[in-house]
């Protein structure tokens, strides 16, 4: 019996949209997550092998070298790679699909207008906007995540950059975009069109991003991947593949959706982000960090820690970056399994936006076994802070700081925190009394039911562990 090879591509393009769907669905939960990505990445091979199966493929020779060569790369980053590089690392990828996307697009204009240069009407208006839109999201996406992975890797200034005539500048360059855009839709064998084009998009890229503060990271990472997905999809349109358009698309949604989820964390617009940036305003207005920790601060011990955890009845942890960095959470699961031991309640506290990037705290603790039904979102948690004897601050900041609830004066004025300082005993583990990416002090280190256990994260837990053990 003989199968229309079209018939038998488009089968299997359904089928892999099946498992792409089912896999993101899995995505949106820890203890799924698992099982999803495993779904997406059989939908993701099934795809591959029905796009192989294309008659209008001449070659297999690069398709193999390019299998090999990534599949190398893959290895060696992900035995080699930390977890506490993995935000930039997410970063870097977006960035990898814009590029891809820029690429597929200019060869498929180059191939459909050839060297010479036919007459514009020959190309269909679907395929010169589809051009387009890839090149100019692929670009921006691109050059945009390379930023992000140069600010998270701290190659480039955390802080936001920020100089006179910024935003009249975007709007220029964008003024200039969109110009290019509709010249090379109505002229589309004209290449200079083109490569003008990708370059000022290149330049957006690096302005949008630029001005972007580390606190707004998380956001970033969510925005550029829906980006990348929606340049993906729109070269699905240039070449005419169904399950591009749709893998596309449902990673250009999911990270819309996502980066919403971010905002409302934040409680900020994303335009606020993409043309505020936090921390970018000056702040004169507020308090020094010499009026704010003056003879307040109070310095504890492990020791003393330990006593206090011993006569609890509830701890909970409110994990940030620093824990990533010390990679603190092994002791922090060990400590958590002895306190358990003696009947205390521990449990954690998620903010949406604490690390580099969306769930980073999820991962990092799931990667210790440690219960999903722990790890509590903020609008969970926070209501219970009132009840709890102690809680442990491992390297967060901004998101535990109780200027937030200011109405105005602060960079992070309105956006929503744990409230920790609201529990018995805080404990705040840090190296320093540094400001986090807002740039502001946080009056929780000096308050009134605070300790402050300086030193590294990992040491100072394991210390804890120590002192627990012989209190």
């Amino acid at each position: 019996m003989n199968i229309d090879m079209n018939i038998l591509i488009s089968g299997l393009y359904i089928i892999a949209a099946v498992f792409f769907t089912l896999g993101l669905k899995g995505l949106g939960h820890p203890r799924s997550a698992v099982g999803g990505n495993l779904l997406s990445a059989v939908g993701m091979l099934i795809a591959i092998v029905a796009t192989l199966l294309n008659s209008q493929i001449l070659s297999f020779t690069w398709i193999l070298v390019g299998i090999a060569a990534g599949s190398l790369i893959g290895t060696v980053i992900a035995l080699t790679i930390k977890m506490t590089d993995m935000p930039q690392m997410v970063g870097l990828f977006n960035g990898f699909g814009g590029g891809a996307s820029v690429l597929v697009a200019t060869a498929a204009l180059f191939e459909a207008v050839g060297v010479s240069a036919v007459a514009a009407a020959t190309l269909s208006l679907q395929f010169s906007i589809a051009t387009v839109l890839s090149a100019l999201i692929g670009a921006v996406t691109f050059w945009g995540s390379l930023v992000a992975f140069g600010k998270l890797a701290g190659i480039v200034t955390e802080k936001a950059v920020r100089y006179p005539g910024d935003q009249v500048m975007k709007a220029l360059v964008g003024l200039a975009i969109v110009t290019f855009a509709v010249l090379l839709v109505l002229n589309p064998s004209n290449l200079l069109y083109l490569w003008i084009l990708i370059g000022l998009s290149s330049i957006l890229g690096l302005l949008l991003t630029i001005p972007i503060g580390g606190a707004d990271m998380p956001i970033v990472i969510a925005l550029l991947n829906s980006y990348s997905g929606l340049a993906a999809a729109a070269t699905g349109f240039v070449i005419n593949n169904a399950i591009l358009i749709i893998a596309g698309s449902l990673v250009g949604a999911s990270g819309i959706i996502l980066t919403q989820i971010m905002c409302r964390a934040m409680n900020r617009s994303l335009l606020n982000v993409l043309f505020g940036g936090l921390g970018a305003a000056d702040d004169d207005s507020g308090a020094s960090a010499d009026d704010i920790y003056a003879g307040k601060v109070k310095s504890t011990s492990p020791d003393e820690v330990a006593m206090i955890l011993k006569m609890a009845q509830k701890v909970v942890f409110v994990p940030g970056y620093g824990m990533a960095v010390a990679r603190a959470q092994t002791a922090v699961r060990q400590l958590t399994e002895m306190m358990e031991a003696e009947g205390i309640e521990v449990e954690f506290g998620i903010h949406p936006v604490a690390g580099r990037m969306p769930g980073h705290m999820n991962v990092l603790l799931a990667e210790e076994n440690i219960s999903y039904d722990k790890l509590k979102e903020m609008d969970i948690i926070n209501p219970s802070f009132g009840n709890t004897d102690v809680v442990i601050v491992l390297g967060a900041n901004d998101v535990v700081n109780p200027l937030a609830r200011e109405a105005s004066g602060s960079p992070i004025s309105g956006m929503p925190i744990l409230d920790v300082d609201k529990a018995r005993t805080v404990v705040v583990i840090k190296r320093s009394l540094s400001p986090g990416f807002a740039g502001i002090p946080n009056p929780l280190f000096a308050a009134d039911n605070s300790l402050m256990l300086f030193g590294d994260a990992k040491k100072m837990v394991e210390e804890l562990v120590t002192a627990f053990k012989e209190a």
